[in-house]
């Protein structure tokens, strides 16, 4: 299980950090401002032309994500300067098909409590930046002010910048030296207060962060749970409309042939013959059943191993695509293959799908994604008790995330994104 912050405080008011706090509060004082200036046109833009001809609402779309990329950049920016370990900004989406899909999605990242978190922290830090930039002004104006008596000429006032003062010409050497070293102080004090500011913005609390971790576990256990539920129903489905019935066939079977054998030992050997028939056809069925419990390729050779030999079964040509560098944890590679298993045995039965395309990879962060993609017809759901149900709950047990997006008319698209080491 992961977290979304790191245990340990970085320390914030090294050397280091106070002069990157600094030079970055001075550049986004300038950049940030110029993006709020963006975000508000967009605003008054969205809402005068909503009314009159419609396409405001397009705008208004393209001011959420464009607040949802300053949240990323802001707090992107904060992590690297600080090293709070913050997890990037992810962009929400509700995995569910079509415009309602489409529509909770937008509402989804609207109302995303990390992207407005990281609204406030650059709001922050652009008040920071502009009070930043007056105080270079003022220690760059102070400094020159230092070295009034090397100028030439005689002027009776020097005007200290970034305060608005005229110091005489007198006074000019102290009061330059007081101004910069003011300046200076108010510009660590600055920074102490951005770093402070923007981790009591952007960082959770320990007690939120325990909670969501609560939070998560319990769902990680529901979700293992039901999925164990879903594949035991599986199971003894399989077992009672496939192999049962075959096995009572062969019992039945042998019985006529011993009641045959001494009046008619032609049609008892027929009969054997067709119960031998059977039995390999139940014992290729329970190996099937077999291999999907349980997978010995998949712990032998790894993921890569396993996928290449379930792409060769598929009734439908599979392109593959697996760059793996490393092995990953057995939950985690069994939970991606079984996605991947389920996704194709899918397309082939329900999709009337041509082929798929398989794309698997190890992102940073130590994460292992895959993708699953065919040509079909679409409409599949996510039903309470069925085949991606089950694969949802067996991902979600392992601390991943399931996508399932398949509109009428195709593609399928189902995407899984699981932590490596798990």
């Amino acid at each position: 299980m992961t977290s979304t912050t790191t245990d340990k405080t970085p320390r914030l008011f090294t050397p280091t950090r106070v002069l990157g706090a600094i030079a970055q509060m001075a550049a986004v004082g300038v950049a940030w401002a110029i993006a709020f200036g963006v975000l508000f046109a967009l605003l008054a833009a969205g809402i005068g032309l909503l009314f009159a001809i419609g396409i405001g609402l397009i705008v208004l779309l393209g001011l959420v994500y464009a607040m949802f990329a300053l949240a990323w950049l802001e707090t992107a920016r904060v992590d690297g300067l600080y090293g709070f370990g913050i997890a990037p900004l992810p962009a929400r989406t509700s995995g569910r098909p079509g415009f309602t899909g489409w529509l909770r999605t937008v509402w989804l990242q609207f109302s995303d409590g990390r992207m407005w978190r990281g609204i406030g922290s650059a709001a922050v830090s652009a008040m920071l930046g502009w009070a930043t930039l007056s105080l270079l002004s003022i220690m760059a104006s102070g400094v020159a002010m230092v070295f009034t008596p090397l100028v030439p000429g005689d002027p009776d006032t020097i005007p200290l910048r970034g305060a608005g003062w005229d110091v005489p010409a007198p006074w000019a050497v102290g009061v330059g030296i007081i101004a910069a070293l003011v300046a200076i102080a108010g510009l660590i004090g600055l920074a102490a207060l951005h770093g402070v500011l923007t981790r009591a913005i952007l960082v959770p609390s320990r007690e939120v962060q325990l909670a969501a971790e609560a939070r998560t576990a319990q769902a990680q256990r529901g979700g293992a749970v039901r999925a164990a539920d879903v594949e035991r129903t599986r199971i003894e489905r399989d077992l009672h409309d496939g192999v049962q019935p075959r096995l009572v066939s062969v019992g039945m079977t042998l019985g006529m042939a011993q009641q045959k054998i001494d009046d008619d030992p032609e049609a008892a050997k027929q009969l054997i013959a067709e119960a031998h028939t059977s039995t390999k056809a139940a014992i290729t069925e329970l190996r099937q059943l077999a291999r999907g419990i349980h997978t010995s390729i998949l712990d032998d050779r790894g993921l890569d191993a396993a996928l290449s030999a379930l792409a060769a079964r598929s009734p439908i040509p599979v392109q593959l695509d697996s760059r793996l560098t490393q092995r990953c944890s057995p939950q985690t590679e069994t939970a991606v293959y079984y996605v991947i298993a389920e996704s194709l045995t899918n397309a082939a039965k329900h999709s009337r799908a041509a082929e798929c395309r398989v794309i698997v990879r190890q992102r940073e962060g130590g994460i292992l994604w895959a993708r699953v993609e065919d040509n079909g017809i679409g409409g599949a759901t996510v039903v309470p008790g069925g085949g991606l149900d089950g694969l949802s709950n067996r991902v979600l047990g392992v601390g991943g995330t399931l996508t399932v997006t398949s509109p009428i008319g195709g593609p399928t698209t189902v995407e899984v994104s699981v932590p490596c080491a798990y």
